[in-house]
């Protein structure tokens, strides 16, 4: 072979194995021969990455159809080196933009707009990281068996995401609380585990939320959106103080069902926002609920049932539905074949004027608080206009402290009807005429909840289930 010849030879050689295709069907196994596989792949690259622990010191950046696969969540993990350590000068972020935010203080930086990337069966670990995932505008992302752990503000941080499945991942730790104890600073009361603003047609199931390094009265969503459409929220396990929140305005067919929720599912908009042509914005049922604090309000356009809500008789400062605006809203909203347990300060208040409100086939009890509770179960502004308020065909009964229906004489012009009422200490105040319709549930209330149906809600009680 003529040197020439043996130069082209050894030039072809080199290039064969750094080329993209090395990486398809084969592990890789340092640091930097990830960050060369993903830098150097073209679209459509799968990336196989072996066990081990692999230390970046800046964002790896997949392109659109890339997949990267780890050898399991408790075998791969990627972290950041010592010295990649972003400023916290940006957080929290600006939220609905990016000027402002440092878009590289993650593990994995998206490429923008980038269609089908896959990432799953790895850790991603970021103690001194701002998150773990950031993308602008991604299409057909799909996440699954990822244990995001130990950021400062979130773990997903996404901007336009569209058609995501995000499915049978840990989010634990993952942001929240980025002050780290560093002298000056106060913060990560507003971070989430999902953080995702313009986000559509969207499955998040099956995932796992839990905070275990802070104080249990910090604030941390687990998943946080700005205006959500067509996005299903289901069978997840949700251990933070607040499970959900969607406060703006444009929520469209969000479907929020057969999740445990530790905490409040938040959904306030200005005088209770708009309703989609649907006329669904949010529909939250089969969900075991279990602080007293539950949902927040105000939101048109909801319809929320067959949850069971199921507090301790302890935890009486919160009442189930709240809402805390001025503004008028016009409804509407339905709230219906739900199992309400210990409702602590009352099922319903709501602060401004609120109309169109259905409240039937519940099942309610009380029990005497520590405080106790004296209040009416339902608390409607004196402006409300009252014919378009309906409670009817429920089953309330107090035990022990006696309680009232309405919390102000002007509720009394509400329609009340075929109720059974039990120990509430106001029905001479309305006539609940019977209708010969059902009163209570009308089905047994029994479904699987939490990932993968790891509960079971049967009436009023919830267990593991079964296996």
């Amino acid at each position: 072979m003529t040197t020439n010849n043996a130069t082209l030879f050894a030039a072809a050689i080199s290039l064969t194995l750094c080329s993209p295709a090395i990486y398809a069907g084969q592990s890789v196994t340092s640091a930097s021969a990830l960050v060369a596989a993903v830098r150097d792949g073209e679209e459509g690259t799968t990336i196989e990455i072996a066990a081990g622990t692999y230390q970046m010191e800046a964002p790896l950046e997949p392109k659109a159809r890339m997949i990267l696969k780890g050898a399991g969540m408790d075998k791969t993990i990627i972290t950041q080196l010592a010295g990649w350590k972003p400023p916290t000068k940006t957080l929290p972020d600006p939220e609905m933009t990016t000027e402002g935010m440092d878009t590289r203080a993650y593990l994995i930086r998206l490429t923008d707009k980038a269609d089908g990337i896959t990432i799953s069966d790895l850790t991603l670990l970021g103690p001194q990281l701002h998150g773990a995932i950031y993308g602008w505008e991604p299409l057909n992302l799909h996440l699954h068996h990822l244990r995001i752990q130990d950021t400062l503000w979130c773990g997903i941080r996404s901007f336009g995401m569209k058609g995501a499945k995000i499915h049978d991942c840990e989010f634990i730790d993952a942001g929240g609380r980025w002050d780290k104890g560093e002298p000056g600073l106060k913060g990560g009361i507003t971070g989430g585990a999902i953080f995702s603003v313009w986000m559509s047609d969207t499955e998040i199931a099956d995932n796992r939320f839990e905070r275990t390094q802070t104080a249990a009265a910090d604030e941390f969503y687990g998943i946080k959106g700005r205006e959500a459409k067509r996005c299903h929220i289901h069978h997840n396990t949700i251990g933070v103080n607040f499970s959900m929140e969607f406060p703006f305005d444009n929520n469209e067919d969000v479907e929020i069902d057969h999740n445990v929720c530790r905490g409040v599912i938040s959904i306030p908009k200005h005088a209770g926002g708009s309703v989609p042509p649907s006329g669904s914005t949010c529909h939250i049922h089969h969900n075991w609920m279990t602080t007293s604090y539950a949902i927040e309000f105000p939101r048109n356009g909801v319809e929320i049932d067959h949850n069971l809500f199921d507090f301790e008789v302890k935890d009486d400062g919160g009442n189930l539905i709240s809402s805390f605006a001025q503004e008028s809203a016009p409804g509407p909203v339905r709230f219906h074949n739900n199992l309400v347990n210990n409702p602590g300060r009352g099922v319903i208040w709501l602060n401004e004027v609120f109309n169109n409100v259905e409240i039937r086939n519940n099942h309610i009890r009380t029990r005497t608080t520590p405080t106790p509770r004296t209040e009416g179960l339902f608390g409607f502004s004196p402006g409300c206009d009252f014919k378009t308020i309906t409670i009817q065909d429920n089953v309330i009964e107090c035990e022990g402290q006696m309680r009232p229906l309405l919390r102000c004489k002007e509720s009394y012009g509400a329609v009340i009807r075929n109720n059974t009422l039990s120990k509430v200490s106001d029905t001479d105040q309305y006539e609940n005429p019977r209708t010969g319709k059902v009163i209570g549930l009308e089905q047994p209330l029994k479904f699987a909840c939490g990932v993968h149906g790891g509960f079971t809600v049967d009436g009023w009680q919830a267990k593991p289930s079964a296996r």
